[in-house]
C-alpha cells in the first residue's frame, strides 16, 4: 500500500517553476505562540491528543459545532488526567469535517510528512495513527530541538507577557543549543483596564522593575525597563491584541487622572477605552525611540460564547470576525507619530472588507505601517488569493509584511509556510500571465515574499 499523501494545491507550470525556486528556503516565524519551555527543556513532546487536539482551536472548534463535548477533548482537565486514545477516536470521528479547510490540509502535512504516518487517518484506523505518533514521539529525533532544527526554521519569536520573567528564554540561551527563539512583548495585561487583574497587574510590574508604578510617569518607565529587558533577550517587536481600534492623544492631567481610577480598579467601561486608546499611541511613541516594531492584531470579537467562557475561560473557539475603521481607529496614532520612518508598525486583520477599502491605502501611503499577512480565518489558500487581489494593486508588493504563521501548533509550521509559498507562486503566475510582471520580477517578489521581507518587517537582520 502506498503511504498516504497530503493534498496540496495544484499547481500550473509556471506556478510549479516559482514554488520550486523557493520552496527550500530557510523558515522565518517572526509571530506566533509557541511555547518557549519546549525548547528550554527540549523534553518530548506529550501524547498525540494533548500535541494535536486539546490545544489547537482551530480544530476542537470544529468538533464543537459538531456536538462533541469539550470536556472529552480533554479542554480545561487537569495534565496527564486524559485519555488520549479516547481523545483521538472522537478526533477521527470527524475527520472528514475538516475537508475544505486549511485545517485538513496542516494536518495532513503533520501526519503524513513531519511524523509518517503510514495508513490513512479514518475512525478505522484512528488506535494505529495513534499508536504510530506516540511511538514517533519517544524518538529523540523528534524533540523540539531536532525538529525546529530538520524544519529549517532561521528564526521564531514567541509570544509573551511583559510580566514574564523570561526565564524560558534564558535557560535556552545558557545550554549552548544555537537554535533562534527570540520573545515578543505581548503588554495587553498592562495596558487595557478590560482585562482581568489590570490594577494588581500594574502594581506587579513595580515589583518586577523596581521602579514605583503609583504614578503614570513611573508607569511609563516601568514599561520602558520591561520592553529592554525583552531586546536585551533578542526581542524586535511587541504584539497587541486590539478588540475595538480607537487610539487616542490625551491631556497629561487627564491620562494622569485615569490611570490613578486605573489603580484603583474604578474606571468606567468608557473610561478604560479611552486610558487603552492613548496607552496604545505612548507604544507606538516608544517603539519609534528604541526601535521595537509594534504589531496590531484587530477585527476580532472575543469569547461570544458566554456559557463556555464561564466553564473554560477564553480561546475556546468563539472568536468571529468583526468590522474595523482603520483611518478612525488610528487617527490620533498616526497624527503623533505616524510620519516617523523609525516607527514600525504592522497591521492585521479578520475585516477582509477592508484590504482595498482602508488598509492597502494606508499602507501605501504611511512610512510607517507595513501590511501583516492573512491571519487566523484567512490564512487559507484562498485567503491567500483574496489577500494579494485586494492589496497589492495600491499597497505594492514592498509594503507587506511577508508571512508569519501565528499558531501554537509547532508541528504544523512547514505546511502553513508551504501554503503561503504555493498560494505566492499562484498569484506571482497569473500576474505574469496577464502581463503584469516580468518573469525575473515575479522571481524577486517570490523570494521576498517568502523570506526576505519578514526579515525586514520585523528587523531581524542581527
Amino acid at each position: 500500500m502506498n503511504a498516504p499523501q497530503p493534498r496540496l494545491p495544484v499547481l500550473p507550470s509556471r506556478a510549479a517553476a516559482i514554488f520550486e525556486a523557493i520552496a527550500d528556503l530557510p523558515i522565518i516565524s517572526p509571530h506566533g505562540h509557541c511555547d518557549p519551555s519546549w525548547w528550554a527543556k527540549d523534553s518530548a513532546f506529550p501524547d498525540p491528543a494533548a500535541l494535536l487536539v486539546t490545544p489547537d482551536h482551530y480544530l476542537f472548534r470544529m468538533l464543537y459545532s459538531l456536538g462533541e463535548r469539550l470536556e472529552d477533548l480533554g479542554i480545561g482537565a487537569a495534565p496527564g488526567s486524559v485519555d488520549s486514545r479516547a481523545v483521538f477516536r472522537c478526533f477521527a470521528r470527524h475527520w472528514d469535517a475538516f475537508l475544505g479547510t486549511p485545517t485538513r490540509g496542516w494536518l495532513e502535512h503533520t501526519l503524513y510528512t513531519v511524523i509518517g504516518v503510514p495508513v490513512d487517518l479514518s475512525p478505522e484506523t484512528a488506535d494505529a495513527v495513534h499508536d504510530h505518533i506516540a511511538e514517533w514521539l519517544e524518538d529523540p529525533a523528534n524533540r523540539p530541538r531536532a525538529l525546529f532544527d530538520s524544519f529549517g526554521i532561521e528564526c521564531l519569536a514567541t509570544t509573551d507577557p511583559a510580566l514574564s520573567d523570561l526565564g524560558d528564554h534564558d535557560a535556552i540561551a545558557a545550554s549552548g543549543w544555537t537554535g533562534r527563539i527570540i520573545p515578543t512583548f505581548r503588554p495587553d495585561d498592562l495596558l487595557n483596564p478590560a482585562r482581568p487583574g489590570h490594577a494588581a497587574n500594574l502594581l506587579k510590574l513595580g515589583e518586577m522593575t523596581g521602579i514605583d508604578t503609583t504614578s503614570f510617569t513611573g508607569f511609563l518607565n516601568a514599561l520602558a525597563a520591561r520592553r529592554e529587558a525583552f531586546r536585551a533577550r533578542g526581542a524586535t517587536a511587541t504584539d497587541h491584541d486590539v478588540p475595538v481600534l480607537m487610539t487616542r492623544w490625551l491631556p497629561r492631567d487627564q491620562i494622569e487622572a485615569l490611570y490613578d481610577r486605573a489603580l484603583r480598579g474604578t474606571l468606567t467601561p468608557s473610561e478604560a477605552a479611552r486610558f487603552y486608546g492613548h496607552m496604545l499611541t505612548e507604544m507606538a511613541q516608544m517603539s519609534a525611540e528604541d526601535g521595537m516594531v509594534m504589531q496590531l492584531h484587530v477585527g476580532s470579537t472575543r469569547s461570544t460564547n458566554a456559557q463556555l467562557l464561564k466553564r473554560f475561560g477564553p480561546d475556546m473557539g468563539a472568536d468571529i470576525p468583526a468590522p474595523v475603521d482603520w483611518v478612525t481607529g488610528l487617527d490620533a496614532l498616526l497624527t503623533r507619530v505616524g510620519n516617523d520612518p523609525r516607527l514600525r508598525l504592522i497591521l492585521f486583520t479578520l475585516d477582509e472588507a477592508s484590504y482595498a477599502r482602508q488598509l492597502a491605502p494606508m499602507v501605501g501611503h504611511w512610512p510607517s505601517l507595513r501590511l501583516g499577512p492573512p491571519w487566523w480565518f484567512h490564512d487559507s489558500l484562498n485567503g491567500i488569493r483574496r489577500y494579494f487581489d485586494q492589496v497589492v494593486e495600491t499597497a505594492g508588493y514592498l509594503n507587506l509584511a511577508g508571512f508569519n504563521d501565528d499558531t501554537r501548533a509547532f508541528l504544523s509550521i512547514p505546511a502553513r509556510h508551504d501554503l503561503w509559498r504555493r498560494g505566492v507562486a499562484l498569484h506571482l503566475a497569473d500576474q505574469e500571465e496577464r502581463g503584469l510582471l516580468r518573469t525575473a520580477d515575479s522571481a524577486r517578489i517570490a523570494h521576498l515574499l517568502a523570506h526576505d521581507l519578514a526579515i525586514d518587517a520585523y528587523r531581524l537582520e542581527g
